[in-house]
């Protein structure tokens, strides 16, 4: 598998050479899941189902070669819905073809006000909104989702209109359902649920969104959904069927443009509507973006100020022909980096796929049942706002928790505009009741000092908080590659959550620019939580030393059995995990609890790693012990020892051939190995490893630049199995040295 970022793919036409069969597999596995979202995220928008098609093909043909990021996959968002169906409602006044092409109109001013902050290189505005008061937006949107189009799981159409009014009407919902359409309904919500929680791998390779379409539409035909008809159910109550429970699309993609109305753009109703998508979209596209240049194996950096001017661009063209409003989608994005794409051709096909589709095969989206499409929107609202977010927000600090659900309760008591400056202005209302003076939560008080050749000291001041972050990033932005950065935060009275996720995301960047990035004078600096990204208040009380857990404790005890140390402190430094296929898709934060042992030299590591993974529209929580091996003073191809995961057959098409053994049909049958250089690969694998392996097949191994990553379980491993792990490493470096002796002789 190709991560290292010395074989950087390359980009434009030259890119579609070498990558086009990796680009084109992936794009059209993405194909697959948006083709249902679109669909969905259009309908509960209040716009036609084909609209959402509009927008994902021309992200896909046009924004995908202009954009400045090269793994998203630009398309309609769920996060933009309450946005969407709010401007239909109020523009629309009861009207829902007026107000669909009002906001049209409003789309298309908003896209353009984005062109406009892509220019003027407002990107990097995306450092200065607080993450709690992000995440609770997106929260927000979350049960505003939620509220919406559960009824429309049940088959019922509910009287209110607003979100707190929607979820009061459930249970009202739940008792006059129409049963058969609930059945589609709950039928999918529930393969959305179990799914993920099925290791089959031949099941895995469908995606849940399609799986669902699968199963959803034979459903729709047993209940004979194409003709009007009714029906009694058990308690001898009649129910109305018909196509109205189906999805509708134009004869032809062209009777589907629709043109906007500009005759109401200077309303207030308007205005505020072309703030909301501007900013919003913006924000969300940014933050997406960023995500997946963190997933990016080639550590890519995208230009935020080009793919806002595309973004914007591409929400023009679509406003002006009937489409939803575009960002960088998570969901298909992540999705795009996990199926192996290299380029941003990935997205142009994905657009292509969609475009053949419905050119070609529009009558089978008008058998897909609204319930299932409802069921997918459910759940992404569920995922947006799971009980998950809040505990995950508040082991970050009280605070945070606090920020968060002010803007989610604002929000939702008006509109997301009022919501996210609601969070805002708590966010600064705690700073200055922390004891932050109010002249420095803007001003960034910085001393920059060069200390020898390579050294770049920056001594920071007084506040180090989310609103004068960016004056802080201008220092940051002028600092030469390849240097040694050191940053002191000993003159500061706080620091903020947000300042330390930024400060975390830069310390990754240049560490991927050839420099190294030392932080200190922290020491006197209070977490308000055990989490390490967690807000930091200067404190007179000296530390009282780290206090071992009761795993901690047996740990030490089996690191002192066996001749090794122990070190229970998180470390911040976590660079080397990155380049390991393992952790694609994931943000490693730090890690902990280290066992080092040192056999002939060759260094031995096992430790816990934490940090989070992208999926779908959140980030779970990613805990989990593994060791390293490094110093081999043999040298090792790079290789990827695996079990079979999702999409074998496509890797071996994009060019990942399983490297098989007739002799060892044991070792072949459980494990997939892959490497570009199979010759010394199966130099390294022989009789002894793969004896070695067939005895202990409950590891798995990858090797990065002469690095060996062991992993087991992809959980937290206790104290013994922390013992199993060095005994088996004792075993593989003997394995390995016996390939340096064979090469000697």
């Amino acid at each position: 598998m190709k991560n290292s970022t010395s074989h950087i793919p390359a980009d434009g036409l030259e890119g579609l050479r070498q990558n086009w069969k990796q680009d084109m597999i992936s794009g059209f596995l993405v194909f697959l899941i948006a083709l249902p979202l679109c669909l969905g995220i259009a309908l509960a928008s209040g716009f036609p189902p084909i609209g959402g098609i509009f927008t994902a093909i021309i992200g896909g043909l046009i924004v995908g070669p202009i954009c400045g990021s090269r793994l998203t996959i630009k398309g309609p968002a769920a996060g933009l819905i309450a946005i969407a169906v709010g401007s239909v409602e109020a523009l629309g006044s009861g009207d829902a073809m007026a107000g669909y092409r009002l906001t049209l109109a409003v789309i298309v001013v908003a896209s353009i006000i984005q062109i406009i902050f892509g220019l003027i290189k407002a990107g990097k505005l995306n450092d200065f909104f607080p993450a709690a008061a992000v995440h609770g937006m997106l929260a927000a949107i979350g049960i505003i989702i939620i509220a919406k189009q559960i009824h429309s799981i049940f088959g019922v159409k509910p009287e209110a209109k607003e979100p707190l009014a929607l979820l009061a009407e459930i249970p009202k919902t739940i008792v006059n359902m129409n049963p058969e359409i609930a059945i589609i309904g709950l039928v999918s919500l529930g393969i959305l649920i179990v799914l993920p929680l099925i290791k089959n791998k031949y099941v895995k390779m469908i995606p849940a969104p399609m799986l669902v379409i699968l199963v959803a539409i034979p459903l729709g035909h047993l209940f004979d959904l194409e003709h009007e008809h009714k029906y009694l159910f058990l308690d001898g109550h009649e129910y109305t069927l018909g196509p109205k429970f189906l999805v509708t699309l134009p004869a032809s993609i062209m009777d589907g443009v629709t043109f906007p109305d500009f005759s109401k753009l200077l309303t207030f109703e308007s205005i505020k509507y072309i703030l909301m998508f501007a900013l919003v979209g913006s924000i969300e596209s940014l933050l997406t973006v960023k995500a997946i240049d963190g997933l990016d194996p080639y550590k890519r950096k995208s230009n935020y100020n080009k793919d806002l001017v595309a973004v914007g661009i591409g929400n023009t063209l679509a406003g002006l022909i009937g489409g939803l409003p575009m960002i960088s989608e998570v969901v298909r994005s992540s999705a795009n980096v996990n199926n192996g794409a290299q380029t941003r051709w990935a997205n142009f096909f994905h657009g292509a796929f969609l475009l053949i589709f419905v050119a070609f095969a529009p009558f089978l989206i008008h058998q897909i049942p609204l319930a299932a499409l409802a069921a997918m929107l459910v759940f992404t609202g569920y995922r947006l706002a799971s009980p998950r977010q809040f505990t995950s927000t508040f082991k970050i600090g009280k605070e945070q928790l606090v920020i968060f659900v002010v803007t989610v309760i604002t929000t939702l008591a008006t509109d997301l505009l009022v919501g996210i400056a609601a969070g805002i202005v708590t966010k600064f209302i705690i700073h200055i009741i922390s004891g932050a003076p109010v002249k420095h939560l803007f001003k960034a008080s910085v001393d920059v000092r060069e200390n020898g050749k390579d050294t770049i000291e920056l001594f920071v001041k007084n506040s180090a908080l989310f609103s004068n972050y960016l004056g802080f990033k201008k220092y940051l932005d002028k600092l030469p590659h390849g240097k040694h950065v050191v940053l002191d935060f000993a003159g500061t009275r706080m620091i903020d959550h947000t300042f330390m996720e930024n400060l975390h995301h830069f310390e990754h960047d240049y560490q991927l620019s050839g420099g190294t990035v030392e932080i200190r004078g922290m020491d006197k600096h209070k977490p308000v939580s055990a989490h390490p990204m967690a807000a930091r208040r200067i404190s007179a009380i000296e530390s009282v030393g780290i206090v071992l857990n009761k795993r901690q404790v047996a740990i030490e005890k089996a690191a002192m059995q066996i001749g090794a140390t122990f070190d229970p402190s998180k470390e911040s430094s976590v660079a080397i995990f990155r380049q390991f296929p393992l952790f694609t898709g994931a943000k490693i934060r730090y890690r902990e609890n280290t066992v080092t042992k040192l056999v002939d030299e060759v260094k031995i590591e096992v430790t816990d790693v934490a940090g989070t993974q992208l999926t779908h529209l959140s980030e779970k929580n990613l805990e989990e012990t593994v060791m390293l091996i490094s110093k081999l003073p043999v040298r090792l191809p790079d290789f990827i020892l695996e079990k079979e995961y999702i999409f074998d057959a496509f890797t071996e098409l994009a060019g990942y051939k399983d490297i098989d053994f007739k002799d060892h049909p044991r070792f072949s049958s459980h494990y997939l190995l892959k490497g570009k250089e199979e010759a010394r690969v199966r130099t390294v694998f022989d009789s002894n490893l793969i004896s070695l392996l067939e005895s202990n097949l409950q590891y798995y191994i990858e090797c990065k630049n002469n690095v060996l990553l062991v992993h087991s379980d992809r959980q937290v491993l206790d104290a013994s199995r922390y013992k199993e792990m060095i005994s088996f490493s004792q075993q593989l470096i003997e394995s390995l040295l016996k390939l340096k002796l064979s090469a000697q002789q």
